[in-house]
């Protein structure tokens, strides 16, 4: 057993450094913008036309959070080459999987974080706009300079439970044919025929790489709040 385990190491590994952890840090990165835009259409008080464009966002948050996120890969990889356009998309949409997976686990993250960070930012008490205001401060300047580095903070247990999860959920890639952690632990298995040795050795990767980063998150934490006043 433990000859099977050490000789599929650097094929787990290796597929974790090339696929896993790009995907994951990619997604995330990428959703964390679209996510900060999402949040800051929806909490927009401008009326007008631009109603619309928040109901597309707020249309686009539900459809991805009400959605299985395998069934969002299958329909992205694996549905829109039958979307057939006349001159445009005569052949369909085809894409290369590590596309597709960054392309859905960017809009699934998007989803997910817009709703945290909208919620962090609505936590900053509102005397601090008025405040802001009152010495000059556009709605602009007051929001990247007071509320967000405030509501960062508050959103970060939650976005950091949210990257350990989508470390997690890139295993999904490996059905959309991307040869990540979980799809060479399959593969392997095939060969040795030691589902449960394989399985068990990729879980324990995820559970190391998923500590690591529960402990830099409880380091970015603690970063993070060393100037605050501890609570009586």
């Amino acid at each position: 057993m433990w000859h099977t385990v050490w000789s599929s190491l650097p094929e787990l590994i290796s597929a974790g450094i090339k696929y896993t952890i790009p995907l994951a840090v990619i997604s995330f990165a990428l959703g964390l913008v679209l996510a900060l835009i999402t949040a800051l259409i929806r909490i927009s008080q401008t009326k007008g036309p631009f109603l619309i464009i928040k109901a597309i966002f707020r249309f686009y948050v539900w459809l991805f959070r009400s959605t299985p996120l395998i069934v969002q890969l299958f329909i992205v990889y694996f549905g829109l080459p039958y979307l057939t356009i006349k001159g445009v998309f005569p052949d369909g949409i085809k894409l290369e999987p590590f596309t597709a997976g960054i392309i859905v686990f960017t809009l699934n993250t998007g989803a997910y974080a817009s709703e945290t960070i909208r919620a962090a930012i609505e936590s900053i008490p509102k005397g601090q706009w008025e405040a802001a205001q009152a010495i000059g401060m556009t709605r602009f300047q007051t929001l990247f300079r007071i509320i967000i580095p405030q509501a960062a903070r508050v959103s970060l247990p939650p976005l950091s439970n949210s990257f350990i999860g989508l470390v997690k959920d890139t295993s999904l890639a490996s059905t959309i044919t991307i040869v990540e952690m979980f799809e060479v632990s399959q593969q392997i298995a095939a060969e040795n025929y030691q589902p449960l040795v394989m399985y068990c050795t990729v879980a324990a990767l995820y559970a190391i790489l998923c500590t690591i980063l529960s402990f830099v998150q409880s380091w970015l934490e603690k970063v993070t709040t060393r100037y605050l006043k501890p609570q009586v």
